[in-house]
């Protein structure tokens, strides 16, 4: 994939689409390329947040660990970005993303995701409200299980 290529990859990221064609250039330039096989996972719960992965081209699975075994919470499609949370909150991985098909992306160190934001504030509320999108439909599959559970509590 040529440079450029990715710059508009980048663009279609909904974080990354007010930053300048320039800044996307370096971004997906100091970034690395990396392909994974269905079944590979990015990272893995529990692991120390150095990046972040933007989603190119296929597909994942976010899972999380529990007594009862592995839980799938959230489906990950192109033009996606994972991987954030651990650098924003400087927090171990909160899940393990696990390639559902062959996937390409692009790996954001630590470094460069934390001076395009300081960089591009306008990158930090997109961020915001990405979290806040995954906040609100988490607390509503909660508020879901809980409420699927009341009636067998009451008995």
């Amino acid at each position: 994939m040529l440079l450029r290529d990715e710059v508009e990859m980048l663009r279609r990221v909904p974080i990354f689409s007010r930053i300048a064609p320039a800044k996307l250039k370096l971004l997906a330039f100091t970034s690395d390329r990396m392909t994974y096989k269905a079944g590979q996972d990015l990272f893995h719960q529990g692991d120390v947040g150095d990046a972040a992965y933007v989603i190119l081209t296929g597909t994942a699975d976010i899972v999380v660990a529990s007594p009862a075994g592995e839980i799938k919470v959230a489906d990950v499609e192109p033009n996606s970005i994972v991987g954030e949370i651990a650098i924003l909150c400087d927090v171990s991985r909160t899940a393990t993303v696990r390639a559902t098909s062959p996937l390409e992306v692009l790996r954001i160190s630590k470094e460069h995701f934390l001076k395009l934001l300081s960089d591009f504030p306008e990158m930090a509320v997109e961020i915001m409200r990405v979290l806040a999108d995954r906040l609100n439909h988490t607390t509503a599959e909660l508020t879901a299980a809980r409420a699927a559970k009341q009636p067998q509590m009451a008995q």
